[in-house]
């Protein structure tokens, strides 16, 4: 969050990108979450290949002023619905991360995932 006009974003940064200030780091994984937009991939980066297809989405959280790109698990790729739009998810985290892109996922919020 940039901590003199309070605009908080929801990757991590380190700097504002409008003023170059120095940014705090503040938790948003309790704040209520939902899909923005999503799309299904069915070709991906080396890291995601093996897990195609596999849903892509926008993650809005409340009081946070950008969006998180993001995978969501716990849906059927092959099923996509439009009512997965404003569908609430929460945060999954791998136990042994290795600060890959695939350590960070979300799920609909009431899954046992």
């Amino acid at each position: 969050r940039e901590p003199q006009t309070g605009y908080t974003y929801a990757t991590p940064r380190g700097h504002d990108m409008d003023s170059g200030r120095e940014t705090e780091w503040v938790d948003i994984t309790s704040r209520r979450a939902t899909v923005h937009a999503f799309t299904v991939c069915h070709f991906g980066s080396e890291e995601f290949l093996p897990e195609t297809p596999f849903v892509l989405a926008l993650v809005e959280f409340e009081g946070v002023d950008t969006l998180l790109l993001t995978r969501i698990m716990g849906v059927d790729p092959d099923a996509p619905s439009l009512d997965w739009i404003g569908m609430d998810v929460k945060p999954r985290f791998l136990r042994n991360s290795k600060l890959k892109p695939t350590d960070v996922y979300f799920v609909p919020k009431g899954s046992d995932q």
